[in-house]
């Protein structure tokens, strides 16, 4: 059975929608409107948004993801599913849809992905283990509350 989700691209008509999942998802190093509005304006930037179709559909996860022309790798710059949404396997299918999108782009530009993951987000890691990302680097302090975090890396083959 298909999963009763719909993921398109953000638009600046998202940025409340954003702004409060944003808010409800991260205490740290939180995502402002004013730069949520440029990422979606940004030809360097893709966000991605997972809505439950309705009448008023709800947002039930975002993602932004980051390119350069002068490198090989996309890099998944922040990604949130609601509360309310967790552990139906969002997540997993949002990431999915992103590296497919990358490993068929136009260009063909795209190596692979990079991500930055706190080390206590055992969900997070979990997933991204699951997916074929490594480890590559320990960040010690990397996150304003001074967590640590790692860089991790997903090679396309």
């Amino acid at each position: 059975m298909t999963p009763a989700w719909h993921i398109r691209e953000g638009q600046t008509a998202d940025l409340d929608r954003l702004c409060e999942l944003e808010q409800a998802s991260f205490s740290y190093d939180q995502i402002g409107r004013r730069s949520f509005r440029h990422l979606l304006l940004s030809p360097t930037a893709r966000v991605f948004v997972v809505e439950q179709p309705g009448t008023a559909p709800a947002l039930l996860a975002y993602a932004i993801v980051l390119t350069r022309k002068n490198s090989r790798y996309w890099r998944l710059y922040s990604m949130a599913t609601s509360s309310a949404a967790r552990g139906q396997g969002i997540g997993k299918h949002l990431l999915n849809h992103i590296l497919e999108t990358a490993q068929h782009s136009v260009d063909g530009s795209a190596g692979g992905m990079r991500l930055e993951v706190k080390c206590s987000n055992t969900a997070g890691l979990g997933l991204y283990r699951q997916l074929g990302f490594e480890i590559t680097d320990i960040l010690p302090a990397y996150y304003s509350d001074d967590s640590d975090g790692y860089r991790m890396q997903l090679t396309f083959a």
